[in-house]
């Protein structure tokens, strides 16, 4: 059985997710949270969360090609 893989971001990107997860708690919970606990909130999103998002964007994606391969094949006929 193959095992999960882990979804790596670059550094910068990381770094990205970071400050925007510590300027939220900031402005819509009046918190203030460290590097720390915000890296910890990432960590959580990509491990429980990011997995469905991509499932849901590749199921959007195979019916919008069924769509299209369907409007090329009423060209067709």
């Amino acid at each position: 059985m193959k095992q999960k893989e882990r979804i790596v971001l670059e550094k910068e990107k990381r770094e990205e997710m970071v400050k925007a997860i510590m300027y939220y708690f900031k402005q819509e919970r009046e918190e203030d949270i460290g590097q720390l606990a915000a890296g910890m909130v990432l960590d959580f999103v990509i491990e429980k969360l990011a997995p469905e998002f991509y499932n849901q964007g590749v199921l959007d994606s195979c019916a919008y090609m069924d769509e299209k391969v369907e409007d090329m094949q009423s060209l067709l006929l």
